[in-house]
C-alpha cells in the first residue's frame, strides 16, 4: 500500500473517530451539553489526534528510517572490492535506478511482478521496450541487488502498512476509551494545537539549520580542493573542468553589490513616495485605485522583467545612451538589470511601506500638527520615524531579493564576469553562477562544481549581515524615539 493511500485511511478513520468520540461523550452526559466539561466538539477532536498524530509520526519516521535500512542491506550483497574503492554511492545509485526501472516496467504492465524478480538476459533493452531508459549495461551483481531492493521495499511498504494502520486503530480505541462527561478534553486538544505551534516553528528553525550545515559541509569539500585566499580575493573567474580554474569570488560580488544598488536607488524612492502619498495625501478613491495597480507590479513573473529587459530597456539604453557616450556597444548591462529590478521591487517597498505607515497613530500626526507643525514636517519629523523600523523592514526584503534575484540578471545583465564600474557594461552575479556551475553533466566531487556551495555560503553571510545591520539601525531609532 502506497503512502498516499496510508494517508487517506488515516484521515478517514480520524474522521470516523471524531464523530464517534462526540458521540461518545453526549451519550455519556445524557445528551446534555452542560454536564459536559468541554464542548462537544473537543471530545471528537481529541479522539481524531490520539488517531492520526501518533500514526502520522510513525509513518514519517518509516519513509526516513526504510530507505536507509535498505540501502545498509543492499550494500552488503555488493562486491567488496567496488566498496573499498569509494565507488558505493555510485552503485547504490545505479541499484536504485535499475529497481525504479523494474517498478516502473510493472507499473505500465509490461512485466509482471515475479517476471521483474526473475528478469535476466539483455535488461537494458528489455526495459528501453518498457520506456525505461538505461545508460549503460547493467552488471549482474547490479541486477540481483536491485531485485533484493524492491523484494525488501515491498516487504517493507507491507509491514509499514500494518504497523501505521494498526497504530492509528489503538489511537482511535484509546481515545474513545478515556471519553466521558468528565474528561478535560479541551485542556487536552488545546496543548495538541499549542505543540502542533512549536513543531510548526521548530521545522522552519531546523530546515535553517540543516541549509546551513549541508552548505557548510559541501563547502568545507571545496575548500580542501581550492584555496581559499584564492577564492576570496582574486579578481578571476575562469572555472574550467578539466582544470585549472581561477574561481576568485569578487568579480561576482562586484556584480551582485552593482546591480543591486541600482535596483535600490530605483526602487527605495520611487516605493517610499508613493507610500508617503497613498497614506498621507491621496483620498480614499485614488488611494483603492493607485494601490491595486502598483501591487501589479508583484504579480509579473520575473521572466517577463527579463524579456522587458532585453528586448525594451538594453536596446534603448544602449541606442540612446551607451553608445552615444561612447560607454559601451552591448544590450546587456548592468544598467539594464538595475533598472528592470528596481520597478519589479517598488511594489515591495511601497505596499509594506504604506501599511506601516498607516500603522502610525493618528494621535501623533494630531499633536504635530496642534504644535504648530506643517502636514509635511509632520510626516518627516513624525511619521517617518515612527514608521522606520517596518520601513527598513521593508527596505531589507527588497535588498534580499535584488541580491538572489536570477532570471532577470541572466537576461538583462549577461553572464560576464569582470570588475568594472562601467554600468551600460556587462556583468554578472552571484546567484548566476551558482546556477550556471551546477546545471549540465557535471562531476559533483569537482571544484567547479563545489564552488557552488562556496558562493551560497558567502551570499548567505551577507544576507546574514544587511539583517544584523538592520536591527542595530531600528534598535538604534527605536531608542531616540521612545
Amino acid at each position: 500500500m502506497s503512502a498516499f493511500s496510508i494517508l487517506i485511511i488515516l484521515f478517514a478513520l480520524a474522521a470516523i473517530g471524531y464523530i464517534l468520540g462526540r458521540g461518545r461523550a453526549m451519550k455519556s452526559a445524557g445528551g446534555s451539553i452542560r454536564a459536559l466539561h468541554s464542548l462537544p466538539h473537543y471530545y471528537g477532536w481529541n479522539v481524531a489526534l490520539f488517531t492520526l498524530v501518533p500514526a502520522l509520526a510513525l509513518l514519517a519516521l518509516w519513509l526516513v528510517v526504510q530507505p536507509a535500512w535498505i540501502d545498509a542491506q543492499v550494500a552488503k550483497s555488493l562486491p567488496q572490492g567496488a566498496l573499498e574503492d569509494g565507488a558505493y554511492s555510485l552503485m547504490v545509485s545505479d541499484v536504485r535506478r535499475l529497481a525504479e526501472g523494474l517498478d516502473t516496467a510493472v507499473a505500465k504492465g509490461m512485466i509482471t511482478p515475479d517476471a521483474a524478480n526473475t528478469i535476466n538476459g539483455d535488461i537494458r533493452a528489455q526495459l528501453g521496450a518498457a520506456g525505461v531508459a538505461l545508460g549503460a549495461e547493467v552488471k549482474p551483481e547490479i541486477l540481483v541487488a536491485a531485485q533484493e531492493m524492491r523484494a525488501l521495499g515491498q516487504v517493507g511498504d507491507m509491514w509499514r502498512s500494518v504497523a501505521v494502520l494498526a497504530l492509528a486503530m489503538l489511537g482511535l480505541l484509546f481515545g474513545l476509551r478515556m471519553t466521558n462527561r468528565d474528561f478535560r478534553a479541551r485542556n487536552t486538544v488545546e496543548r495538541a494545537v499549542l505543540a502542533l505551534l512549536i513543531g510548526s516553528a521548530m521545522i522552519a528553525i531546523l530546515t535553517t539549520l540543516g541549509i546551513v550545515l549541508s552548505m557548510l559541509f559541501e563547502t568545507r569539500h571545496f575548500f580542501a580542493q581550492y584555496p581559499a585566499l584564492d577564492f576570496f580575493f582574486s579578481t578571476k573567474w575562469a572555472p574550467n573542468f578539466r582544470g585549472g580554474s581561477d574561481l576568485g569570488i569578487l568579480p561576482l560580488l562586484l556584480g551582485t553589490l552593482y546591480i543591486s544598488f541600482i535596483a535600490l536607488l530605483v526602487a527605495v524612492p520611487i516605493g517610499l513616495f508613493a507610500a508617503i502619498y497613498m497614506s498621507e495625501y491621496a483620498g480614499p478613491r485614488a488611494r483603492t485605485f493607485v494601490k491595486p495597480l502598483i501591487e501589479v507590479l508583484a504579480g509579473i513573473p520575473t521572466i517577463v522583467y527579463g524579456l522587458f529587459a532585453l528586448l525594451t530597456v538594453g536596446p534603448m539604453l544602449r541606442d540612446y545612451f551607451a553608445q552615444p557616450m561612447g560607454l559601451g556597444e552591448s544590450a546587456s548591462s548592468v544598467m539594464t538589470a538595475g533598472l528592470v529590478m528596481g520597478v519589479m521591487l517598488i511594489p515591495f517597498v511601497s505596499s509594506l511601506s504604506d501599511d506601516i505607515i498607516n500603522a502610525v497613530p493618528q494621535a501623533m500626526r494630531d499633536g504635530s500638527l496642534a504644535l504648530g507643525s506643517t502636514h509635511s514636517e509632520t510626516i518627516r519629523k513624525v511619521v517617518l520615524p515612527a514608521a522606520l523600523p517596518g520601513v527598513v523592514g521593508a527596505i531589507l526584503l527588497a535588498a534580499s531579493r535584488a541580491i538572489g534575484e536570477t532570471m532577470i540578471v541572466v537576461m538583462g545583465a549577461g553572464a560576464a564576469a569582470r570588475m568594472d564600474l562601467n554600468p551600460f557594461e556587462a556583468m554578472t552575479t552571484v546567484t548566476v553562477k551558482i546556477v550556471s556551475q551546477l546545471t549540465g553533466d557535471t562531476d559533483f566531487a569537482a571544484p567547479e562544481t563545489l564552488v557552488a556551495f562556496a558562493l551560497g555560503l558567502t551570499l548567505f553571510v551577507i544576507t546574514l549581515g544587511l539583517n544584523v545591520i538592520a536591527l542595530v539601525i531600528v534598535r538604534k531609532y527605536r531608542e531616540q524615539y521612545e
